[in-house]
Parts: C-alpha cells; structure tokens; sequence
C-alpha cells in the first residue's frame, strides 16, 4: 500500500500522475516514485514528499503517454530508495543500472511471497529489495510471451494474499494492464482515448469523473482508445456488468482556509457534517438504511458489529445505544481479530461493519467471513457512497462527513455515531421500543446537535491551556464510565496518534484494579464526567486519583458540582446532553490532542507511521 495511479495518454501523463499521488498524500504514506514508458522504462524514486519527487521527475526529464506512479506505506522491508515502488524486473541474472523490462506498482500484501522468491532464485532472478511487490515484479517478467496482459493473467493465479496492481512491459507501449484482489482499484475513462488505473478516484478529480469500479478478481487492460475488463476465470465482461458511474470525487487538496491543519479543519467541520448526515431526516423509519431494511430489521434479534481503531470505538459507544434503547444483544468485534477466532455463528444476527472509506482491509475480510459463516444480513455504517464496504453490504447509512484528509479520524467518528444512533432508534421502533413522543425528543436533540457542537468548539481556548500541560507530559491516562468509557479510549487514541505521548483509557470503576499503580503528579488523568446515573462512583474514582498526588482534567456537565481546585483542572460543557452526550464530549479530546501535538511540532495530519486507509492486514 497506499496509493496507485497510473494510464495511457496521447499527452505526458506524468503531471497526472504526480498530481494524482499529491490527492492521495492525506492517506500516509513513507516513499513515493513513478516509472514511464521512454525508449525503454524510466523511473524516479523518493523517501521525501511528493513535492520532492515532482522537482526530481522535473529535473531528470521524465515525460511520457504511459505511466505508474505509487505512495508506499512499508509493510515489507524498511522505508528506502531501492524498497520504494515502481519495481523493475530486468530479466534473470540481470543487475541493477541495466533497463528494466517490466514495472509494477503494488498495495497489499503477498503472504507466499518467500516461497515464490526462492523460486525465482533459483531461475536466475536478483532481488535488489526486500518487498513483496519485487517478487511480483520478476513473476510477471518470467512468465511474459509478448502479452502482458496474459502474463499477470498468469502471475495472479500464483499470489496468495492481496493487491491491487499495475503493470507495464517495455516491448509493449501505450499499455498498461491491472489487477485486484482485496485491496481497491478504479478504471477511469478519460477523453480523447486517455485510460486511468487508480487506487481511489479521488487520484484522479479533476482528470475524469468517469469510473470503472472493479470487483474482486478483475483484471483490466487498458491501451488508448479502448480497455476491457475480465473476471478471474478470464471472462471478458461489459458495459453492464462493469458499468462505468459518473463520480465527482473531491480533491484530497482542499483548501484549508483559516486553518493551520486538516485535522483542525475537520474538527471544526463537525457541525456541518452532522447536518449534512441528517439531512432528508424527517423520521424514523428503516428505509433511511435502504430497500427492504424493514423486513431484515424484522428478521434479527441481535447485533454484531466489526470494525477497527476509532470505527472500533464508535461501535462500542453504539453498543450502549443498542442495548438500553432498541433492547437487542450487540456484539462488538475488532475486525482484524473476529474471522481468525471460533465464533458461534447466527443467522438471526445483523452484521454492521463501520468504515470511513469503505476499504479497510481488515473489515471487508471479517464482514465476508460472516457472510460465509451463513449471517446474510449486513448493513454498513460508511462515508463513501461506492466504496467496497456499500457494495458488499445488503443495506448502507452513507455518513456525509464529506473528504476528511487528516489521517487522525474526527468528523468521520462523530458522524458514524449519528448513523449508528439512528440505527437504534430504527431498530427499536420496529421491535416496539420506541414511542412517538421518544422519537420526536430524540430527533428534537439530533437536530440540536450542530448548534450544540458549535457551543463546544468555542471551548478551544481553555483546551489549549490544558494542552500546555500535556505537552510535557510523556504518558497520560483517560477515564470514562459507561456511555463515555468508549469517549476515554478514543481520546487516548487521538492523543497517542498525532503527539506521540502514551496515552491509556480505562474504565474508571477499573482504576483501583491495577492502573493506579501509575498515578503521580506526572500523569494527568483525564475524565470525562456527564452528569448521568454514574456521576457519584466517578467522583469516588477521581478522589482516588487526588488521594495518589494525581491531576486531574474533567470534562464536566455544568450541573455535575465538580469545581476547579488545586490539582484539579476542570472545563464545562455548555449542556447535558442525555445519550448523544458522547459526540459533543469527543470533540474538547480531539483538540486536547491536536493542540498538544501543534505545542510538540509533530506532523499533525500525517503522523508518523500511520496511514489514513488501512488497505492491508
């Protein structure tokens, strides 16, 4: 992974390219390069940014009609020159420095990648990286007869994992073959005969606004004036079993106006993007999740729920919801752990998976092994309208938080709770728990929501001063209760992400279990404190940590009685807010932590060694 661009044009495409690389940069990514067909391949390769690798290309006279271009997150082998994709196969027994005969690009992971490396080995082939993806590279190069499309026809039957891919040879120019197997890629039809490979259309706004989504299996074949599409058993498919969707995909260099960071952007961005995600929200009713939501809704007596990182804990808040409002048994599953364990399949359970983009690698396998465990019904929680996750999925909520480019998730998280809220009361309205006159009081409070998160952002200054603290701290732990227990572990998630500080969330009733041992007057202990049933055995846990030398900083309702004293640091929210409490208390932890990293000068929107799209196990 991360990110693929590629195509074929009658002009250079390599401004294409590049630009397609910069849209895909708020995923995260350690190295980046791009290869042509000149005379032969061509390539640039770098470590820096992608401005860097623009001046390279620039300076090296890099220009071309045919072209790959990739940003890579490591997976195998360390971020380096000779790791960092195109990777070229110069042929058996061949050296670096001499023309390469075939470039690739490559997100995914190849799990048979050592067995097929001995292999090539022993052809003859040198290996200059310690990449999965070179192996693929020499693969495709051992088995070419003069079509490239027949060769990696060929290689795919031998891989054993997941790619997205896209090749070139040099006997063969204007033409650029791809394929997919559970990592993401888009065909873009372009004018004047131009075709396009990319990772997420977003690559290519501005380029085209037509898209190919290919399913699993699909290998493509583009050439100018024309491409074709087969499925894995080499079956050509057509217009209307790949049908091309007009998709006007935002650019990832949005404007960041007043704004220092996207991520602070899109904090203050909250508002409108819960609007936006309630729009058209006149009731409650199944049909706000698709055709037929009120027949599965009636078909389930339980919940589970798969998902990872803050989609993770956005499920475990909703959990709360599910079970004291709509009354039914949820589960909630870390996505990457739940198809690798025993379970006991239901067939009379709703399987929600819950994704920003729609192609997190971990939630698409564990939402299949569901499925084939014979849990039919599915319903997604998803901010891209056509991303796998919808497709795959029965029925969809389709979140409007709109591009959220910094890779510490804030808008996105707060709208999936406003999807995952309406799914409650949907579900508790047809199982009979839901009143008219609850309804109108939830929607009255959903509606308030903008205005009430505006009165919270408007908080910023006395965050900035608890920032200041934090700033010198190197560990801190969060503390939340029930409803908001899931609020502290995504506040130390925020925290760890972008400023690097250790962070820890618990369950405060947990304090005395073992996490006290921690407390002294170097650990700020964070607490999120509604004034809900729990209120009063918070208060204990929070004497406990005073009683240690601990310090605290609690995030309190303005009726809760908790005053500022010495060793305890206290901001007021505006107002209670019953169950929807947790969207407006994320959002002071978002900016604790966005601040804090702005005091330590990290990167704030892309945070070392993380990606934004986790397209990869």
């Amino acid at each position: 992974m991360c990110g693929i661009v590629a195509g074929v044009s009658g002009r250079d495409i390599v401004p294409v390219l590049v630009q397609g690389l910069q849209r895909l940069e708020y995923r995260g990514y350690d190295s980046c390069g791009v290869a042509v067909h000149s005379a032969g391949l061509k390539r640039a390769r770098s470590v820096a940014r992608v401005a860097e690798l623009a001046q390279q290309v620039q300076a090296e006279g890099i220009a071309s009609g045919t072209g790959i271009a990739h940003t890579r997150w490591a997976t195998h082998g360390a971020p380096a020159v000779h790791n960092a994709h195109p990777h070229f196969s110069h042929g058996p027994g061949v050296q670096q420095g001499t023309a390469g005969r075939v470039a690739l690009v490559h997100n995914g992971i190849i799990e048979n990648h050592d067995e097929l490396r001995a292999a090539l080995q022993a052809k003859g082939y040198v290996f200059e990286s310690q990449t999965d993806t070179e192996v693929i590279a020499h693969l495709v190069d051992s088995l070419y007869d003069g079509d490239v499309f027949a060769a990696l026809q060929a290689a795919v039957k031998q891989l054993h994992g997941a790619y997205a891919l896209a090749v070139f040879h040099k006997d063969e120019p204007h033409r650029v073959v791809g394929a997919r197997a559970g990592s993401p890629l888009v065909l873009g039809v372009g004018t004047e005969g131009e075709h396009f490979l990319a990772s997420d259309a977003m690559a290519l706004a501005g380029v085209t606004d037509q898209i190919v989504y290919l399913e699993e299996g699909d290998l493509v074949d583009l050439q100018m004036g024309r491409y074709w599409v087969a499925d894995a058993n080499g079956r050509s498919l057509d217009a209307t079993q790949r049908p091309v969707r007009t998709v006007h995909a935002h650019s990832g260099a949005a404007e960041l106006g007043p704004y220092r960071h996207y991520m602070q952007k899109e904090i203050f961005e909250q508002p409108r993007a819960i609007a936006d995600t309630l729009e058209g929200v006149a009731g409650i009713t199944p049909e706000l999740f698709g055709d037929g939501a009120y027949r599965v809704f009636k078909d389930v007596d339980r919940v589970l729920i798969l998902a990872c990182g803050t989609s993770y804990y956005s499920g475990c808040t909703a959990k709360y919801w599910l079970e004291s409002i709509a009354r039914i048994p949820t589960q909630v599953e870390v996505a990457s752990e739940y198809r690798y364990r025993t379970s006991v399949p239901d067939p009379r359970t709703l399987v929600v998976t819950i994704s920003q983009s729609g192609e997190t690698a971990d939630t698409l396998a564990a939402l299949r092994h569901a499925q084939s465990l014979g849990m039919k019904h599915t319903l997604t929680i998803c901010n891209v309208a056509t991303s796998a996750m919808v497709r795959e999925c029965e029925l969809a909520y389709i979140t409007r938080a709109g591009v959220e480019i910094g890779v510490a998730s804030t808008k996105a998280f707060t709208t999936q709770l406003a999807g995952l809220f309406l799914l409650t009361l949907a579900l508790a309205q047809v199982r009979g728990y839901l009143s008219e006159e609850q309804e109108a009081e939830h929607l009255k409070r959903m509606r308030h929501l903008p205005v009430a998160l505006q009165a919270v952002l408007a908080l910023e200054p006395q965050v900035i001063s608890w920032a200041e603290d934090f700033a010198r701290m190197d560990n801190a732990l969060f503390l939340g209760r029930g409803l908001h227990y899931p609020i502290a572990l995504e506040g130390a998630l925020k925290l760890k992400e972008i400023s690097y500080i250790h962070a820890e969330a618990y369950p405060a009733g947990e304090l005395k279990h073992g996490p006290l041992a921690l407390v002294t007057a170097a650990m700020p202990v964070v607490t999120v404190a509604p004034n809900d049933t729990l209120l009063e055995k918070l208060k204990s846990n929070m004497q406990e940590v005073r009683a240690r030398g601990g310090v605290l900083y609690v995030l309190a309702d303005a009726d809760t009685r908790i005053a500022s004293s010495e060793g305890i640091h206290v901001i007021r929210m505006p107002e209670h807010y019953g169950a929807l409490s947790p969207i407006l208390h994320v959002v002071p932890l978002q900016l604790l932590a966005y601040h804090t990293a702005l005091a330590k000068g990290t990167d704030v929107d892309k945070p070392r060694n993380l990606a934004k799209s986790v397209t990869v196990e």
